[in-house]
């Protein structure tokens, strides 16, 4: 391979690797609604990337689950449905039950204090009626128990079934009264992992998830009507 062959493989990695990082976190944070179609013209033009380079993080993200590919019509962000998510949720319990587990083994007394600061913020946002306030916190305490537990594999796969479920964590957080349900359940999570119970911390990841899936399960009945 020329010189001039792989400084242009280099800019179409470089041109694909911003591509897939600006469009997973588009579409992670909500900025890309479910159905949305995805013009590799158009997106490449607001990227200030090639339209290779687009289409190959599409491939990639379409792997991920995060987007689809429809015949003739082009990619689209990917739609969740209520049920999918009910499913996605049962795997993240597994995954998110193993992190609490190995974070009450391996919290720092900072970390500990960071946690329960986190619960405390919780509180505060249920007590002010900030319920989106409240979801990005929830998010964060999530993200720090994972970062806590140093379960790499565990965390990459989470943050991929996360992604998908951006919709529905959305609706579960403007749903009446469920902060005030999901507070008590994150506050005995921290309680545990402070605690150092890998069996109580896990029991308590549990308990939450299921809870999630109740929640998920009650839309779906109401949206059935």
């Amino acid at each position: 391979m020329s010189a001039e062959s792989a400084s242009g493989a280099e800019r179409g990695a470089a041109g694909k690797e911003l591509a897939l990082d600006a469009l997973r976190r588009a579409i992670r944070t909500g900025d890309m609604a479910p159905g949305q179609r995805l013009v590799e013209a158009e997106l490449a033009e607001d990227l200030g990337v090639t339209r290779a380079s687009v289409r190959a993080a599409l491939l990639d993200l379409t792997a991920e689950g995060l987007v689809e590919r429809i015949p003739n019509r082009g990619a689209r962000v990917r739609a969740v449905s209520l049920a999918e998510a009910v499913e996605i949720t049962e795997c993240r319990m597994m995954l998110e039950a193993l992190c609490a587990a190995k974070a009450a083994e391996r919290a720092t007394d900072r970390q500990v204090d960071e946690l329960r600061v986190l619960g405390e913020q919780l509180k505060d946002s249920v007590a002010a009626g900030e319920p989106l306030k409240y979801s990005e916190l929830n998010h964060e305490l999530h993200r720090r128990i994972r970062d806590i537990a140093g379960q790499h594999t565990a965390t990459e796969m989470l943050e991929r079934l996360n992604a998908q479920l951006v919709r529905h964590q959305f609706r579960l957080a403007l749903q009446p009264g469920r902060p005030q349900v999901s507070l008590d359940e994150h506050l005995a999570l921290v309680e545990a992992i402070g605690a150092h119970d890998p069996q109580r911390a896990e029991t308590a990841a549990r308990t939450h998830l299921a809870s999630v899936i109740d929640a998920l399960r009650t839309a779906e009945a109401r949206g059935a009507r």
